[in-house]
């Protein structure tokens, strides 16, 4: 059976040990040469960064975040261990593990990291395509005689390159399609290299969980078990007909995953879906002045963004979690897409409105989704709001002051509440 070591990249037959070096950091599998759409995933990517620009934390548990009114943004596997997770409440990751040490994210730091950790993946492949800072979809399909080596060899000299250049690891999952990979990524971390091979794919899903499934959340998971569905070979028990039926278009998508079936291209430049901005506030609030001001503050950060990119989004997204963490999302489509901030925050306000008196709330967000190109927004007049257009073209003059002058030149008085 085909074996790579993944400390010197020693190719052999399946072995214990490397012959070369020793090293029990053995990855074996049938189909290890063949195989060539791959996903990177960083360990503990920010408190790695965190770790190795101070070595003083080496051995101790970390946790990315904001103050106690915060959630964790990541946390290091000594945390884990105890329990911490990402997106978990402050409070709770600190009862669980009280003498980690907190660090509020140093995002500059993080960007540098991610960009050199590109800049050694454009060596393998232009086929990449970014989820996030720390990971990222490869196809290294046709690779192998411009580097010499198979795919897997390369994906591991990369790995091994981030650590021993960067001081930051990588798990590799290597697999036939981008599902696939994705899963196999997850199942030896951290530092992991996992193979899903073609052969073995039904073998391999059929007890899992349909959790795995990436994007399937609680929610959807709820319906899931409602209806029977718990593991993938649940999911073949269904025709396809009535799982499109019972679900939608994610009914047909099941059908198709529970069978390893993935289609989609390793695309670079993969369109964005949405922009949005939260904060969760120190204290819980029920001030209407304060919310307001936070909510018009958050559809300005949207908009901004999104003339950044030159993009408009036709779904505004009303986003609020009580005092007691029960979460109220609220979404409309627009007839037109947009990019204004006056826009996105008078629909976003309406939908705060409709929410009516159920706070204290902990945190607020906005968004924006269904994205289209820019030259597509804000065509057609509002018929029942006249001074929209002028506060369009007020909208648009004071972009271009700001521009010039900075972003501070020129404030709404509801920003400074």
């Amino acid at each position: 059976m085909p074996a790579l070591c993944r400390d010197c990249l020693t190719r052999f037959d399946d072995a214990p040990r490397c012959p070369a070096c020793r090293s029990p950091r053995i990855t074996s599998h049938p189909e290890l040469w063949d195989l060539s759409i791959a996903h990177m995933d960083c360990d503990a990517f920010y408190a790695s960064v965190e770790k190795r620009d101070n070595p003083d934390l080496a051995d101790k548990p970390v946790i990315i975040g904001g103050g106690r009114r915060g959630v964790v943004s990541t946390a290091c596997y000594i945390a884990r261990i105890r329990g911490v997770r990402s997106a978990m409440p402050m409070f709770k990751a600190l009862a669980l593990c009280p003498d980690a040490v907190i660090i509020k994210p140093r995002m500059q730091a993080y960007v540098d990291a991610s960009r050199a950790i590109r800049a050694m993946m454009e060596e393998l492949t232009p086929a990449i395509e970014p989820l996030s800072l720390d990971e990222a979809f490869l196809d290294l399909s046709g690779t192998a005689r411009l580097h010499g080596a198979p795919p897997a060899v390369m994906l591991a000299r990369l790995v091994k390159r981030m650590r021993d250049e960067l001081g930051l690891t990588g798990s590799i999952g290597l697999s036939h399609n981008k599902f696939l990979a994705k899963i196999a990524s997850d199942l030896d971390k951290p530092h992991g290299f996992s193979v899903i091979g073609a052969a073995e794919t039904q073998d391999f899903l059929r007890p899992k969980p349909v959790r795995m499934i990436w994007g399937i959340g609680p929610a959807g998971q709820e319906q899931l078990e409602q209806a029977g569905i718990r593991t993938f070979e649940d999911l073949w028990r269904w025709d396809r007909r009535d799982l499109a039926a019972r679900f939608g278009s994610m009914g047909d998508r099941l059908w198709h995953l529970a069978r390893g079936i993935d289609k989609r291209a390793v695309s670079r430049n993969a369109p964005m879906k949405s922009i949005s901005n939260e904060t969760t506030f120190h204290e819980d609030t029920s001030d209407p002045e304060i919310l307001d001001g936070h909510l018009w503050r958050m559809c300005e950060k949207v908009a901004d963004r999104a003339k950044a990119k030159d993009l408009a989004g036709r779904v505004v997204t009303l986003k609020l979690k009580r005092a007691n963490f029960a979460l109220l999302s609220r979404r409309v489509a627009l007839r037109d897409p947009t990019q204004i901030a006056d826009r996105i925050y008078r629909t976003a306000r309406g939908l705060f409105d409709q929410v009516g008196d159920q706070g204290p709330y902990r945190l607020l967000g906005a968004g924006l989704s269904e994205l289209c190109p820019a030259a597509d927004a804000d065509r057609s007049a509002d018929l029942l709001d006249p001074d929209a257009a002028r506060r369009t073209e007020a909208e648009r003059a004071t972009d271009a002051i700001r521009h010039r002058f900075g972003p501070d030149a020129i404030l709404k008085g509801r920003a400074l509440r």
